[in-house]
């Protein structure tokens, strides 16, 4: 009967989720010890925060198969904080940024990750690569007696690269003998048992830290609770929840497009949140998506929430009960995981378009790659969605098109063709001439838009000058809105019921 429950169904294949949990699970260790000295805290605050936040978001996010927990991309800004004030700010903090993230997921302010460009993911992604990549060479640096990291030498740089190479090389060619087992869970485990029975020196998870702990305990931040504490902490707050939900909504779209199936991001961010609140009040220090961790899951088959799930109980049970056993696994072992990582998760395909594609877009995907390595993940979307948007206007203002000619009536009929907006408003002013014009002039948008406050007051100035010049001008074809709008012109529109369109302008007097 217990066999019958793993077999693989239309809703799912249980047996992949539980191994690719357990993957994963090997992998996030090391990671969330990682990002808690990055952060200056206990490994222990990185291992809740793996547990917590990869089980809650698992259980009540809007995609499964995503995989979440403490991240560099955090633990960087949350440094300054722990440093400056303390551990128990750091949670208060976490607790704030998990209430941002629930009241943006309450106000259905995911959709718009949907608003991201492609060029700009695809920087994300290259970007997130090549920071996982840089992030793993440390494995192949050892701390010397003064404190500062030298590269390692001699036979230790051998074994190491060879331990990390064996470990790829598993990874890459089992899937094409057997897909019983995730090729990442068998090649941990075989580099650990050659390490271990042939006695290879090689350093491992235990000469990080120890990963010995009980169960998280429920704890108040010890913080004052008066307006000062909230003046350091909503700032941090603030960057922290825009980080992680960018991060995990980006990761989300990646695993959408894998998987072929599409993520909720409104409910995405209230699990966000709900797993921050857990761990700012059980001691962690808050998590995210993990693209890493996510592309092994994805990759090892893990489709299902039960995988996220199990992740996050197995990380649990090691801290409990096997630690001994996982502070054995080599580090080069899990190097060489990650590496495959990057190289599932670089996007090759973007050097072979770069030729192809617009070169504001190839400028977009390095500047985007670039500023995520060099800075951090929110900046870098923001300044990749900033540019494209600055494409974009620049793109379409070139568009707006004016056809002059004189009708039967000897009236100048001017006939335009695409958006006027703030960006366009220049290159529409300059196609007239009203000294050149004769008496009758006629403005038909019938084939435009007019699309913002700029555009209305580019309409309202182009009438004043061909009042100036005594002439008399008609506009055509414009909506009810822009007829409100319109001051100086207002009395120029001609009226159709019937043909005149039907659209809104974007002008804070009628919000």
């Amino acid at each position: 009967m217990f066999a019958s429950l793993l077999q693989c169904t239309d809703q799912g294949c249980p047996k992949n989720d539980l191994l690719s949990g357990l993957t994963v699970a090997l992998a996030l260790v090391p990671e969330a010890v990682a990002f808690a000295f990055v952060a200056g805290v206990e490994p222990l605050v990185g291992l809740y925060s793996a547990f917590m936040v990869s089980f809650i978001t698992a259980a009540i996010g809007g995609r499964p198969g995503m995989i979440s927990g403490a991240t560099g991309a955090l633990a960087v800004v949350m440094v300054a904080l722990v440093m400056e004030h303390g551990v128990e700010y750091l949670f208060a903090t976490v607790l704030l940024m998990g209430l941002i993230q629930i009241t943006v997921g309450v106000l259905k302010l995911g959709k718009f990750i949907r608003m991201v460009p492609h060029p700009v993911m695809l920087g994300f992604v290259n970007g997130l690569a090549i920071v996982i990549f840089l992030a793993q060479l440390k494995s192949f640096q050892i701390e010397d007696a003064n404190g500062a990291m030298q590269w390692l030498s001699g036979d230790a740089m051998w074994i190491m690269c060879g331990l990390v190479v064996l470990t790829m090389a598993i990874i890459h060619y089992l899937p094409k003998f057997t897909m019983a087992i995730p090729s990442a869970l068998a090649a941990i485990l075989s580099v650990s048992l050659l390490v271990i029975f042939v006695g290879i020196e090689s350093r491992t998870v235990g000469d990080m830290a120890s990963i010995a702990g009980g169960l998280p305990e429920f704890h108040i931040p010890l913080v004052p609770l008066n307006w000062e504490t909230l003046t350091i902490i909503f700032p941090y707050a603030v960057i922290l929840a825009a980080i992680g939900l960018i991060e995990s909504l980006l990761t989300m779209q990646l695993v959408d497009e894998i998987t072929q199936t599409r993520g909720r991001g409104n409910r995405e961010c209230v699990g966000q949140g709900i797993a921050n609140i857990a761990t700012g009040f059980f001691g962690g220090m808050g998590g995210c998506a993990m693209v890493g961790q996510s592309m092994i899951n994805v990759k090892s088959g893990g489709r299902g929430r039960l995988s996220g799930i199990t992740a996050g109980i197995m990380v649990l049970m090691f801290i409990l009960f096997a630690s001994s056993l996982i502070e054995m696994i080599p580090i080069a072992a899990l190097t060489g995981v990650m590496f495959m990582v990057v190289i599932g998760t670089f996007e090759w395909s973007s050097f072979r378009i770069m030729g192809k594609v617009p070169k504001a877009d190839a400028f977009v995907i390095v500047l985007v790659s670039g500023t995520t390595v060099v800075t951090d993940l929110a900046i870098a979307v923001v300044t990749g969605v900033i540019v494209s948007a600055l494409v974009f206007a620049w793109e379409h203002a070139r568009q707006i098109r004016v056809h002059g000619f004189i009708d039967d009536t000897g009236t100048k009929v001017y006939e335009l063709d695409g958006p006027l907006f703030f960006a366009s408003t220049g290159l529409f002013l300059d196609q007239f001439d009203p000294s050149q014009d004769p008496e009758q002039v006629v403005i038909d948008f019938y084939n435009s838009r007019v699309m913002d406050h700029s555009a209305i007051e580019a309409v309202d100035i182009l009438a004043q000058r061909y009042l100036k010049e005594g002439k008399n001008l008609k506009l055509r074809h414009l909506s009810r809105e822009c007829r409100q709008l319109l001051h100086e012109a207002g009395d120029m529109v001609e009226v159709n019921l019937d043909k005149d369109p039907k659209y809104w302008v974007a002008a804070d007097k009628l919000a």
